[in-house]
């Protein structure tokens, strides 16, 4: 069937990040923050290995490769765009001032992924090598962020130092989504161990919290 591609195995892994990022959506809005970040730091999971998985079908068409671009950008949007606006929000970031910054990062996202789209179609009609660099900060880079912010967090001592943080995390990511400059794409030792450091700070906020903080505050 001409639609067969909607259902290829190479975008599993996209529709599972989006799944995700929805659960996570519902988690924040219901002030269940612990697991909005798990699902937040699962869908960045995801979206690493997203494109290894995609790339290892031979011979795709062009339908099938626009398509792969088209779908990973528009479930990016809502994984590490809406999504993490949705938690900040939840963290604290209610003032006019915060959701003025929200808006901001959200806009420069979108802007980000529409360009990544256009060059990324351009050299996929060029090349099937794999991009070695990345042009401006991924949106994906949140996923990290936010996850290794909150388990510092007891380290602040305060929630304002917290909300200070919070703001300038996104003030900064925001503008590093639209600032020109080429980062090099992790090596896949790199990408197993910044894995193995996201899973250590997500365990911590889902079972080891409260001895965390503990711990942390008695020192």
């Amino acid at each position: 069937m001409v639609y067969d591609w909607f259902y290829d195995y190479t975008v599993i892994l996209t529709y599972i990040s989006f799944a995700s990022a929805v659960s996570g959506i519902f988690c924040a809005s219901t002030g269940h923050v612990r697991w909005a970040i798990f699902f937040l730091a699962f869908s960045g999971l995801c979206d690493m290995f997203d494109g290894k998985i995609a790339r290892t079908k031979k011979e795709r068409t062009e339908d099938e490769k626009n398509f792969g671009i088209q779908i990973d950008s528009l479930c990016d949007v809502v994984c590490f765009g809406v999504f993490p606006i949705v938690l900040c929000y939840q963290l604290g970031m209610r003032y006019i001032g915060s959701m003025i910054l929200l808006v901001f990062y959200g806009l420069a996202g979108v802007i980000r992924l529409g360009y990544f789209n256009v060059m990324e179609a351009k050299r996929q009609n060029e090349t099937d090598e794999a991009r070695k660099y990345y042009q401006g900060l991924p949106i994906t880079s949140m996923a990290i962020a936010l996850p290794l912010l909150f388990v510092v967090s007891p380290l602040l001592h305060s929630p304002l130092a917290f909300k200070v943080l919070l703001h300038l995390l996104v003030a900064v990511v925001g503008m590093l989504f639209v600032t020109n400059f080429k980062l090099r794409k992790p090596s896949v030792r790199e990408l197993i161990l910044l894995v193995a450091v996201i899973a250590a700070a997500v365990l911590v906020i889902l079972f080891a919290w409260q001895s965390w903080w503990r711990l942390i505050h008695c020192v």
